[in-house]
């Protein structure tokens, strides 16, 4: 009996854990790398086993780094069930969909450029017959539902309060004699949310799996943060400048809305043209109006005009999108991607950025090696389609806003166990990790930090 760490490991994104037990083998996630070429180049690297050879899925919540290449995992030869929550099923939909899309635009762009130097040519790394496919082999399972879903293997998902959908995972394992018990954290979500509940809290366990992409750090307070996006308008409407700001289509884009929604008069915002530059966060804010139970005591009154601002104007097409670019003042636009690696967010950098009276506010996480990371270090310069572009805007950094747990949540999360179980922190860049290890030390009675392939006997539980 063992757990495998093949992703996710001193780095936030590529989420990948193979647990053997009985001589089954069970993947929890099957998540892309993601922050620059490089890293994402590894997105078509082999898997570092057999795909025909896994006999189930478990997969945390739709998000792209823990789910994004179960396609390449159906197309590679992968035939056996993939378990998640209902609602995350149906987000899985828009954002397979989505990444097929970019994937075979994105070898598209190659192979133009490969055919003038006589290459040959690049093939997506998967397309929607692969996602169609993947969604056919997907079972969603509900909240706090126990199930045997292979022989040796138990499951009971539970809320981690983070996206629609998203789940810690309580495993059960047995093989002969020996019994334990496995907790994966998945995404824990930021306590207080609007439009979240805070994560459930889970009382025992053998090892815990916990993410720690805030480990270093606490985010400012929800009333700071208010405070400090509703000077940012005021400041913006000053300038008669644009304000930009990337967010992930999922679960950021939606708590902004609401938030946008519910200051609307407060925050004077009928000075702004108001605007989401994304069908995907558009399909997906109209999936979370439908699941609003989930999200918050009062959801089932919610409609979808709560996630709206009023006169929010929905650019779906690129028609629509590049009449925003056309608007020089007065606009506040949300377009993705949230790590500014791609999407429409793009154009309007290139329309704007360069503006001294803009405003680009990032709201999210930035992977080292991603453009958003270069914007929020400091960057004066940026490349986009082979065109140098000084950067004359201003760059703000919303923390507050994150859909992640920061240090003191993943501390309060932990300090629910009884027992005081040993933890193996994944999901964090390196400084992360060892900021929260040391947070724990003391408490928990071992903290792993597992490097790429480092396994854990499950029997004993005494080292890497």
């Amino acid at each position: 009996m063992q757990l495998q760490f093949l992703g996710a490991t001193r780095e936030v994104t590529g989420s990948c854990f193979l647990i053997e037990v009985g001589g089954r083998r069970l993947l929890v996630d099957c998540g892309m790398y993601q922050g620059g070429r490089k890293g994402e180049a590894r997105n078509a690297e082999p898997f570092p086993f057999a795909p025909g050879e896994i006999d189930a899925v478990v997969l945390t919540h739709a998000h792209i780094d823990h789910g994004g290449r179960l396609p390449q995992l159906v197309q590679r030869g992968f035939r056996g069930p993939i378990y998640t929550h209902s609602a995350g099923k149906e987000l899985a939909r828009i954002l397979l969909k989505d990444a097929a899309f970019l994937a075979i635009k994105d070898a598209e762009l190659q192979n133009r450029k490969r055919a003038r130097r006589h290459l040959p040519p690049v093939e997506p790394l998967y397309v929607l017959a692969d996602v169609e496919q993947t969604l056919k082999q997907m079972h969603g399972l509900p909240y706090a539902q126990e199930r045997e879903i292979l022989p040796g293997v138990r499951l009971r998902l539970q809320d981690a309060g983070h996206i629609l959908g998203a789940s810690i995972l309580e495993l059960w394992l047995r093989e002969g004699e020996l019994e334990r018990k496995l907790v994966f954290s998945g995404d824990l979500g930021h306590r207080g949310s609007l439009i979240s509940p805070d994560p459930t809290a889970v009382p025992d366990a053998d090892l815990g799996g916990m993410e720690a992409t805030y480990g270093d750090r606490d985010h400012r307070s929800w009333e700071s943060t208010w405070a400090e996006l509703e000077e940012i308008f005021t400041i913006g409407s000053q300038l008669r400048g644009n304000i930009l700001i990337p967010a992930f289509a999922v679960g950021r884009t939606q708590q902004l809305l609401y938030v946008l929604a519910q200051k609307y008069q407060a925050w004077h915002l009928e000075r702004w043209l108001l605007a989401l530059d994304s069908p995907m966060a558009i399909a997906t804010t109209k999936l979370y109006a439908r699941y609003a139970a989930l999200l918050m005591p009062e959801g089932e009154a919610l409609t979808e005009a709560d996630f709206s601002p009023p006169g929010l104007l929905l650019s779906q097409t690129p028609q629509q999108s590049m009449r925003l670019n056309r608007i020089d003042s007065g606009a506040l636009i949300i377009a993705g991607s949230g790590m500014c690696t791609g999407g429409r967010i793009l154009h309007h950098f290139k329309h704007n950025i360069w503006r001294r009276n803009c405003q680009v506010v990032m709201v999210g996480y930035q992977a080292e090696g991603s453009l958003g990371h270069a914007l929020i270090s400091g960057a004066r310069e940026i490349r986009l389609w082979g065109e140098r572009i000084k950067v004359a805007a201003t760059i703000h950094t919303v923390g507050g806003l994150s859909a992640h747990a920061d240090q003191s949540g993943l501390h309060h999360w932990y300090g629910q166990f009884r027992g005081r179980p040993p933890v193996a922190l994944v999901h964090g860049e390196e400084h992360s990790i060892s900021a929260f290890a040391a947070r724990l030390a003391g408490e928990a009675r071992v903290v792993f930090q597992p490097a790429f392939g480092d396994t854990l006997d499950l029997a004993d539980l005494t080292g890497c």
